[in-house]
């Protein structure tokens, strides 16, 4: 049996597929429920997903957001990341550099995300940088 492919999802979409359930990135969901993918995460982007579920914005108490974890989290790979940092391409945000080092640490078979920045990047890191819906595509995923 073939292994789910590593995958390195960045916040913006992994909160997208836990808050809007109902949304075009439910997929994304089920996938990683149903252990079609395995989701790769660091202490920084793990980090980066608590910080972002507290934000006013989404209106989720303390409990809400430790389901939406509990929905998550369990189905990752944790990576420890080296103390040296990997090579990664030049990147315009820094704050995206943290999805690109844990890309390559993890030996990610690919970086999803909806992140411009991230996606003009594709073909000068290691994986393939994918957008959800061409992601969708290589695993077969209806929507």
């Amino acid at each position: 049996m073939r292994r789910p492919p590593r995958v390195v999802i960045d916040t913006n979409l992994v909160l997208s597929a836990l808050v809007f359930a109902g949304g075009r990135l439910a997929p994304l969901r089920l996938a990683w429920q149903g252990q079609r993918v395995l989701p790769l995460v660091s202490r920084a982007t793990a980090a980066e997903l608590i910080r972002a579920l507290a934000y006013p914005k989404f209106k989720l108490a303390a409990h809400e957001q430790e389901e939406l974890l509990a929905d998550y989290l369990p189905y990752c790979k944790t990576v420890r990341m080296p103390a040296v940092a990997p090579a990664t391409p030049p990147c315009r945000d820094a704050f995206d550099v943290m999805f690109l080092e844990l890309a390559v640490a993890g030996k990610a078979d690919a970086l999803v995300t909806g992140d411009k920045d991230l996606l003009s990047l594709a073909g000068k890191l290691a994986c393939p940088i994918l957008s959800a819906e061409r992601f969708f595509d290589t695993i077969g995923v209806r929507r």
